[in-house]
């Protein structure tokens, strides 16, 4: 961290005493700070707004004091252009095994419901959306528009998946979803759980989070169902077994291509390059399985 960001976190009007940083792992786009002072410790999040994602703060942050609100998220203490400052939850981060636990399921998608039936209530209709085949498409031109780890042969591939996938997926209502339910954006405090991170929060499709809560965490052809029913409450309707499968595959394209486009732009000390060799694989080897 340089100096004259290091001053400016220090003299921060949230702090009692002098603060004590330490870098957290695990961002990909942010720089993440625990932060300790004389009463209390902190997430402290260092992040631009990110175009070639869609992603601006301002929303990142209406979704975060929306989801504290509504009891989902910890306290946002303090915010400024570029600096997010929010409660430390003292707990551990799920893992994919974790969730895989049908009993560890049931809690984050109770998170889930209330985030996709309690959010809109808390924030401004022009609140952000997110369709995920419309950011497939905004990444395919952005690849072609300059080339970089995928060839042209392979965009040409991938983006008629992409055009195959959006025919296959129903057009339901709109909830305001998460987008990026990585295990480690769950922290179990002990007593409950947490939701953190909402840099790709948005309006959209209800089955993109529950496509992308089981891409993320290697969930079978057996959990999923269970997901689909935890969710609903009911046995899952076809259409939307249909419309899971379909959504999957796109929210594991979708994966390699963010890791693509973050490539070209390298905004962490992050090896994006391995990352969407990861991606590339898990995606040929879920379309291997569903073929």
């Amino acid at each position: 961290m340089d100096p004259q960001t290091r001053d400016r976190i220090r003299s921060l009007p949230c702090w009692q005493g002098t603060p004590r940083l330490a870098p957290l792992d695990g961002g990909m786009t942010n720089h993440n700070f625990l932060v300790q002072d004389g009463a209390a410790r902190y997430v402290l999040r260092l992040g631009v707004d990110l175009p070639e994602h869609g992603v601006l703060r301002t929303q990142e942050l209406a979704a975060a004091r929306a989801a504290q609100a509504l009891g989902l998220s910890p306290q946002v203490v303090h915010a400024e252009p570029g600096l997010m400052v929010s409660r430390y939850i003292a707990g551990r981060t799920l893992t994919p095994v974790d969730l895989r636990n049908p009993r560890q399921l049931e809690p984050a998608l109770a998170l889930l419901r209330r985030c996709h039936a309690g959010m809109p209530a808390l924030l401004p209709d022009a609140a952000a959306r997110f369709d995920v085949f419309a950011v497939l498409r905004g990444y395919l031109q952005r690849l072609r528009a300059q080339p970089g780890p995928l060839p042209a042969d392979r965009l040409d591939v991938l983006e008629a998946l992409a055009q195959r996938l959006e025919l296959r997926v129903p057009p339901l209502a709109p909830v305001f979803g998460h987008n990026d339910l990585l295990a480690a954006n769950f922290i179990d405090d002990g007593q409950r759980l947490w939701l953190i991170d909402w840099d790709y929060a948005g309006y959209g499709n209800p089955l993109f989070d529950l496509a992308n809560l089981s891409t993320n965490n290697g969930f079978d052809a057996a959990l999923d169902r269970e997901l689909l029913r935890l969710y609903g409450d009911v046995a899952p309707d076809p259409c939307w077994v249909a419309g899971l499968q379909a959504m999957q595959t796109a929210s594991l394209l979708r994966e390699a291509l963010w890791a693509a486009v973050s490539a070209q732009h390298r905004r962490v000390a992050f090896d994006y390059a391995g990352y969407l060799r990861d991606c590339l694989d898990r995606l040929d080897r879920h379309l291997a399985g569903t073929a």
